[in-house]
C-alpha cells in the first residue's frame, strides 16, 4: 500500500526536483515585498500562458472529435506497421503532417490510441510532434538565423529522444497505459452502434465539449501554478543557481519546465540566453519544454496511468540531459 501511494505521488514531486534549489534561496524579504504590482503581474502572466495555449488545445480537441466521428478503427490498424522500428519512425514524423502544439497533442493521441494506435507510437507522437513540425522548425530558424546548429540539434535530439522512448515503451510496457481502458471504449462503441443517430453533428460537438472540459481544467491549474512561479521567483536569482557545467543544463531544463511555453514561441525566449549559455543547455531548454512542462504533466496524469507518467518523465529528463551534453561535446564551440 505504501509503495502504491508513493508511486501515485511521484509525478507531483517531479516539479520540486527542479524547484528545490530555487525555493531554498527564497528570503523573507521577497515574501514581505508582495504587493498589488505582483498580483497584476501574476494575472498578466497567467492570462498570457492560458490564452497562448487555449487555441492549440481547442484545435486538438476538434481534431480528436473528428477522429472519433469520421475515422474507423480499421483505418488506424492498417496504418500501423508490423515492425516497431518503422512504427516509431512514422510516429516521429507525423508532426510534419499534423503540426499540433503540445497543448492539443494529448487529446488527439488519446483518441488515436483508443482507436487502435499502439502505445509506443502514441507516446512517440506526443513527444516528437510538438517539435518536429514545420511551424516550430521555421520559428527556431527565425530565432537563431546565425546559428543553424541550434535548429539542427533541436530537431535531431527531439527525434532521437522520442524514438528511443518509443522503442523502450514497445519493449517493456505490457499494460495499456491509458486510464480509460480499450475494453470500456469498445463496450461504449458497441452500445452506441444501436443508436446511429448519435453519429451526427450534435454528437461531434458533445464529444468536443467533453474533451475540452476534461483537458482545460488541467491547463488552467498548470497555467496558474506556472504564473505563480514566474511571478514570485525572480529570474536573476534563478540564473544565479546555474553555475557549473551540469548546473547550466539543470537550470535550463527546470526553466523550460516551469515556464511552460508553447513550442512555437520558446525559441524566441531561448535567444535571451544565447550569450549566457552554450549550445548544450540551449538544446536542453528547447527539447525538454515541449516534451515535458508543468501544465503538460497534469494533462498527462489526466490521461495515462500514474506509474507510467512517472517513468515517462524520468526517461525524458534523463535522455534529454544525456543527449544535450553529447551535442555540446560533439558540436559545441
Amino acid at each position: 500500500m505504501k509503495n502504491s501511494t508513493l508511486l501515485k505521488m511521484l509525478p507531483f514531486m517531479i516539479p520540486f526536483v527542479f524547484l528545490i534549489p530555487v525555493l531554498v534561496t527564497l528570503s523573507p524579504r521577497w515574501l514581505r515585498s508582495l504587493d498589488m504590482s505582483q498580483m497584476q503581474s501574476l494575472k498578466t502572466v497567467f492570462m498570457g500562458i492560458f490564452l497562448e495555449a487555449m487555441p492549440f488545445l481547442l484545435i486538438g480537441v476538434l481534431v480528436s472529435s473528428l477522429l472519433q466521428w469520421l475515422v474507423p478503427e480499421a483505418w488506424i490498424r492498417k496504418m500501423v506497421p508490423a515492425h516497431p522500428v518503422p512504427g516509431v519512425l512514422l510516429a516521429s514524423l507525423l508532426g510534419l503532417l499534423f503540426p499540433i502544439c503540445e497543448c492539443g497533442m494529448i487529446p488527439v493521441v488519446r483518441q488515436l490510441m483508443l482507436k487502435g494506435m499502439p502505445a509506443y507510437m502514441g507516446i512517440t507522437f506526443i513527444l516528437s510532434g510538438p517539435i518536429i513540425n514545420p511551424v516550430v522548425l521555421a520559428a527556431t530558424m527565425m530565432a537563431f538565423p546565425s546559428h543553424p546548429e541550434v535548429t539542427a540539434v533541436r530537431m535531431g535530439l527531439a527525434f532521437a529522444v522520442s524514438a528511443m522512448i518509443g522503442l523502450i515503451v514497445y519493449t517493456f510496457v505490457r499494460v495499456h497505459p491509458l486510464k480509460r481502458s480499450l475494453l470500456s471504449f469498445n463496450q461504449q462503441k458497441q452500445s452506441g452502434q444501436t443508436h446511429q443517430h448519435h453519429r451526427t453533428m450534435r454528437g461531434f460537438f458533445v464529444h468536443a465539449g467533453d474533451e475540452f472540459l476534461d483537458m482545460s481544467k488541467y491547463l488552467i491549474i498548470g497555467a496558474l501554478l506556472t504564473a505563480c512561479i514566474q511571478t514570485f521567483i525572480p529570474r536573476d536569482e534563478m540564473l544565479s543557481l546555474s553555475g557549473g557545467t551540469i548546473g547550466s543544463y539543470v537550470f535550463m531544463m527546470g526553466f523550460a519546465y516551469v515556464l511552460s511555453l508553447c513550442s512555437t514561441s520558446d525559441a524566441f525566449v531561448a535567444t535571451a540566453f544565447s550569450h549566457t549559455f552554450t549550445l548544450g543547455p540551449l538544446a536542453a531548454f528547447l527539447v525538454l519544454g515541449p516534451m515535458l512542462d508543468f501544465k503538460g504533466t497534469l494533462m498527462l496524469l489526466s490521461t495515462f496511468r500514474t506509474k507510467f507518467v512517472a517513468v515517462l518523465c524520468l526517461l525524458i529528463i534523463s535522455l534529454v540531459l544525456a543527449g544535450s551534453i553529447a551535442a555540446e561535446w560533439l558540436l559545441g564551440k
